[in-house]
């Protein structure tokens, strides 16, 4: 065999792949790990879900809720109210993004990127998206958002897509509270198998074996695994020359599905180019050493459990009061069954009737004590979780006025506006994700619909030219690329009532005292510039421009005036009173109004006037 067969051969030779079952097997091991150490978060997790549903007893739940001995047992939902209450206030601070540039040449593709990044959130129905991580953060304290390029989306042309996971499907390192510092970060999902078989026809005959358990919540519906089979995804970081590469492997049992070590496209740049984990946590009270947090149910449920336990206590001490009970001597005089048969109006007795044969039990009603202790727990839970009765809408006695019950409630949602600002930082993360695969794949123009700065719907294409890097002269000289980067502001898409009424308010008083009058210009942007409002300096820019327009004004009336005297002086009175309308000073006599309505004006102006008339009449030609 000669030096040119031996090289043909080599060429055709099979390259071994990078992950195979060595590897899966050690991802295997650390995902067990993993999950052994995430065990104590996924019960904690669970029982937040159990209480969610108002199964919060140690015993298995029943269908029934009468307890062994015949009592009532007590499940109020004061508890379920605040986490209802705390998801409204997040979803009326809904979030939008709004991109600031950091460069001058970047103020076009900050605009187009602040209407088509709020497009694709819509796409994908992201307020639904939202929506389903506010229940999770306000229950368990954890919402997580996953954001990736679904290549088969748009018939094959591929878009962004965003959605919640299920926290008790993830794993990651122990110790972490970032989940960008963890080694590797593990999703496992349950997929019927022949749907696997389906869309994968190597797995064929082998989705037998040990399944990897995950935590799941006790759900309603019955749910046979036996017919599911585990599929694992891991995102892992590495680093190569010089840079942290993400990469992505997709495997069930020891089968491969995909992996980016494996494909020559991304062996060496990795899955995204941002090297960032596609998951986002939004944690509603954090905890050190976890990128998860806790909720609403683990900081209420104490009180919660003694509102259930009075409450349970009181039902059945009003149920011993309401239905008389006695001791029957059963040699007595009086036969149970003829005491306890209503309808005889008379009952036989035997003998003589003594205390000995019927002897009631005697019964102990509470006092008012026991009832203000359930108060005070009440209380306790509303203060507890800030959900006071301001907070939901209702005042004591005494405040009347709409304007002083928005304002206590206003003051009363520090604690949801903490939350929400949280949300906001967690969005803003999301927001980035977006853009950055937008920088990374949008390479064909795709339609969109947008509304321009004129209020009105307009159709625009849109790629991903304006964030590529851009090329860098200085005095002719490369220098280099330059990336454009973004700032990222984000603000409720609508406000609430009380900041809308206090908006409406503010303009009518800024109206009333004539901040929009041009003449007062100069005192209104004194006072604007020593206040604090949304829109502050959109309305700087108004004010500045109609003062502008207006000194423009009464510079070219004046001109024309002189123009009209020059050539017509019974005209010069006619535009003299037209222009002492127009600039609010009323109407002058018509004879000599020409020259009055000139000494009328500040001794400044006229020079200015007289000035422009003068080069005007330069400027014409000689007769």
């Amino acid at each position: 065999m000669d030096d040119m067969e031996l090289a043909a051969q080599e060429a055709v030779a099979p390259v071994e792949p990078v992950i195979g079952k060595e590897q899966i097997q050690k991802f295997l091991q650390i995902l067990e790990g993993y999950r052994t150490g995430k065990d104590r978060t996924d019960k904690r997790i669970i029982a937040s879900e159990n209480w969610w549903k108002l199964r919060n007893t140690q015993e298995e739940v029943k269908e029934t809720e009468i307890g062994e001995d015949g009592g009532f047992t007590s499940r109020s939902a004061w508890l379920h109210n605040v986490i209802v209450s705390k998801h409204a206030d997040a979803m009326d601070a809904y979030p939008s993004p709004v991109f600031l540039p950091r460069e001058e040449s970047d103020k076009q593709a900050a605009q187009m990127l602040s209407a088509i990044v709020p497009c694709v959130m819509e796409h994908n129905d992201f307020e639904r998206t939202y929506s389903d991580g506010c229940w999770d953060k306000m229950k368990s304290g954890t919402a997580v958002y996953k954001v990736i390029w679904d290549k088969n989306a748009l018939n094959g042309l591929g878009d962004i897509a965003l959605e919640t996971v299920n926290v008790l499907h993830l794993f990651w390192q122990p110790g972490i509270t970032d989940i960008q510092k963890s080694r590797y970060v593990f999703q496992v999902e349950m997929v019927e198998k022949d749907i696997l078989v389906q869309k994968y026809p190597e797995l064929d005959g082998k989705l037998v074996g040990k399944n990897i358990l995950t935590s799941e919540f006790l759900y309603d519906d019955a749910i046979s695994k036996a017919d599911y089979a585990p599929v694992v995804e891991v995102y892992y970081h590495q680093h190569q020359k010089g840079r942290k590469v993400l990469h992505y492997c997709k495997f069930v049992g020891d089968t491969v599905l995909y992996a980016t070590e494996n494909e020559p496209k991304f062996a060496e740049s990795g899955l995204y180019d941002h090297g960032k984990y596609p998951y986002v946590f939004d944690v509603l009270f954090p905890i050190e050493g976890s990128p998860c947090g806790y909720g609403y149910v683990d900081l209420c449920k104490s009180p919660q459990t003694e509102i259930d336990l009075m409450k349970t206590a009181f039902l059945k001490n009003a149920m011993v009061g309401a239905i008389p009970r006695y001791f029957h001597n059963q040699e007595g005089a009086v036969k149970a069954k003829d005491f306890l048969d209503l309808s005889k109006p008379l009952i036989p007795v035997n003998g003589s009737l003594d205390d000995m044969s019927l002897r009631p039990v005697q019964h102990t009603s509470l006092e008012g004590n026991y009832l203000n202790l359930l108060q005070h727990d009440i209380q306790e839970l509303r203060e507890t979780s800030g959900n006071t009765e301001t907070a939901t809408g209702t005042t004591n006695s005494g405040v009347t006025a709409a304007s002083a019950i928005a304002a206590l409630q206003q003051a009363s949602g520090k604690g949801s506006r903490d939350s929400t600002k949280a949300s906001y930082r967690s969005y803003t993360d999301i927001v980035e994700l977006v853009v950055e695969l937008i920088r990374q794949f949008y390479n064909a123009p795709r339609q969109f619909r947008i509304t321009g700065e004129s209020g009105m719907e307009e159709f625009v294409l849109y790629s991903n030219a304006q964030l590529k890097p851009q090329p860098q002269q200085l005095l002719g000289m490369d220098m280099g690329t330059r990336l454009p980067v973004f700032d990222i502001e984000v603000k409720a898409q609508k406000a609430d009532m009380y900041t809308t009424v206090a908006q409406n308010e503010m303009a009518i008083q800024f109206f009333q005292l004539g901040f929009f009058n041009p003449q007062l210009a100069d005192q209104a942007l004194l006072c604007i510039g020593m206040m604090d409002f949304q829109g502050k300096n959109e309305m700087i820019q108004k004010i500045q421009r109609n003062a502008m327009l207006w000194q423009k004004l009464q510079q070219y009336m004046q001109l024309a005036l002189q123009m009209a005297q020059q050539a017509d002086p019974m005209l010069a009175d006619a535009i003299a009173q037209d222009i002492m309308q127009v600039l609010g000073q009323g109407a002058i006599p018509a004879m000599g109004g020409g020259m009055a309505a000139m000494q009328a004006q500040p001794q400044e102006d006229r020079r200015v006037s007289n000035a422009r008339a003068q080069s005007a009449q330069a400027a014409q030609p000689n007769r």
